[in-house]
């Protein structure tokens, strides 16, 4: 007990530490939202990977689709790394980074305000950023529950309440630049945590080989050694789950935007690098280990105690040491994806719904006054929607937070991408886009909730879960937005032209980069 107290208690200082000491950076917007459009690779590449990987996917994602994939769920890992981290840095990073710093755009509402010349998109978005994060942030508190019930056997509410306030501290104290480096020293945690696990739990039944040999033994009722498979039972489920927790993020609010503020060429180039590392070794190392579960829990377990126990079960006979580690592990994953969520949250709030429709412009001073209580107060609503979900089991609330990604990937992914690239996108085509992702994923709600039904067919292959629609509500936006746009030219913005300036500009580089035709 004391080991785990002693090594909770250095890292909650080493946050708190942190955060006061960024205080510098967050004097004005720029600095308090994008840490002054300065931060290096190694900084932004962390905070892409920690804001991407948190507890959801170390205990609810990875024991679920271990349990039902087996060894094939490190695909998912996979996934993450290449298309989530490593082709979201090649096609969005640099065309982010010079399209938003040529519109002055600090969050993704404003970015579809300013490039469709639109304040109604703007508003439209910042809405459904509010309505679908606050949810998305609550989740991210359930995969401590256990683990903390587990070490320490104290309530629930507690872990939630800390970490809501220590997080709130360094949040509301330092700004974009608190949480980057914040991100940086919780990603070498999770590194370094996730090596450590991995070896200490395979090492029970007797190393890497002897856990394949015993996970080849569980029958799945499909195949012989299904769990042990190249594409495990389930192909086309796994294929969903990859390109809904990979392709996904391409749309996220509080992934994009850390593309907005790094700092040079150089730092996209080594960032794209290091981002993808990260994601091998965490996400994959998540999903493997999470892929022996049925070495750890029964069938009867995981049907009495959910999904959310079978990491909890796979930890619970660790050494002290290791169990310690594995909670400052989780905790650093929580804590940085909620960081990157709630500042997300209150810069949009502030920035897009508040400022505009001040009639006397609002000084730099009160932005970040307002957006220091929204943080707050958004890590209140999260914390306490968190509570309330695990204390009542209120469905509405759990079914609400597994919907959030797909509306948020859905609505937005689509209309930011074509954006970026294609000078004919509409406006039109944005708000199609819009209906259509967060439509979906409402119906889903509503039969997850039994008060619609849908049976058989296509419709029934649609919804058959949220992860399904969330698939299809990306990949169909992909198709609504150029489809609109051919049929809504009259809705193309006006200084579209002017926009794309900014990919035209010639700036110099060294030889290494570019060949040159002259002579020296």
């Amino acid at each position: 007990m004391a080991i785990k107290i002693i090594l909770l208690a250095v890292f909650f200082a080493v946050m708190v530490f942190v955060g006061t000491s960024c205080r510098k950076h967050s004097v004005d917007v720029n600095g308090f939202v994008l840490g002054s459009r300065s931060v290096g690779p190694w900084l932004t590449a962390f905070a892409y990977g920690t804001s991407y990987f948190s507890a959801v996917i170390f205990v609810g994602y990875a024991g679920q689709f271990g349990w039902n994939f087996g060894m094939a769920s490190t695909w998912i890992g996979l996934g993450n790394a290449f298309i989530g981290s490593l082709l979201a840095w090649c096609i969005l990073g640099r065309r982010t980074r010079i399209m938003t710093q040529h519109l002055g755009s600090k969050t993704m509402p404003e970015y579809f305000g300013q490039r469709y010349e639109s304040n109604k998109l703007k508003i439209a978005a910042s809405a459904i950023t509010f309505i679908f994060l606050v949810p998305y942030t609550a989740s991210l508190f359930n995969g401590l529950s256990r683990l903390f019930g587990m070490a320490f056997s104290i309530d629930y509410a507690y872990c939630v309440i800390g970490m809501a306030i220590l997080t709130g501290i360094y949040v509301i104290v330092g700004g974009y630049m608190a949480t980057a480096v914040n991100d940086f020293i919780q990603g070498i945690i999770m590194i370094f945590g996730i090596i450590a696990v991995i070896a200490a739990v395979l090492s029970q039944n007797g190393g890497l080989m002897g856990s394949i040999i015993e996970l080849s033994k569980v029958e799945s009722g499909v195949m012989e050694g299904a769990y042990t498979s190249f594409l495990g039972p389930e192909p086309l489920y796994l294929l969903v789950v990859v390109l809904l927790t990979s392709l996904g993020t391409w749309g996220l609010p509080q992934m994009v935007g850390k593309f907005y503020a790094i700092k040079s060429e150089s730092s996209i180039q080594k960032g794209t690098i290091i981002s993808t590392l990260f994601a091998i070794i965490v996400a994959g190392g998540c999903y493997f280990l999470g892929g022996f579960g049925r070495l750890f829990a029964t069938q009867e377990q995981v049907s009495a105690n959910g999904f959310d126990s079978i990491i909890p079960s796979m930890l619970s006979g660790l050494p002290d040491i290791l169990i310690a580690v594995v909670l400052v592990l989780v905790l650093s994953a929580s804590m940085s994806t909620l960081s990157s969520l709630v500042l997300t949250s209150s810069s949009t709030l502030t920035l897009d719904l508040i400022a505009p429709v001040k009639k006397k412009e609002m000084t730099e001073k009160s932005k970040i006054s307002i957006m220091r209580i929204f943080i707050a107060f958004f890590i209140i609503v999260s914390a306490v929607i968190a509570i309330v979900q695990a204390k009542s089991k209120v469905t509405f609330i759990a079914q609400l937070m597994g919907i959030s990604w797909g509306a948020l990937a859905g609505a937005f992914l689509a209309p930011f991408l074509y954006g970026l690239y294609w000078k004919k996108t509409t406006k039109a085509s944005v708000v199609a886009s819009f209906i259509f992702g967060t439509g979906i994923m409402i119906i889903q709600l509503l039969i997850s909730l039994g008060l619609i039904t849908v049976s058989g067919g296509f419709l029934g292959f649609i919804f058959r879960n949220s992860l399904y629609s969330g698939v299809f509500a990306m990949l169909g936006s992909l198709v609504i937005v150029p489809v609109v746009s051919l049929l809504s030219r009259k809705t193309t913005p006006a200084n579209v032209d002017s926009m794309f300036t900014c990919y035209d500009r010639t700036v110099e580089v060294h030889a290494t980069t570019a060949l040159s035709d002259k002579k020296d």
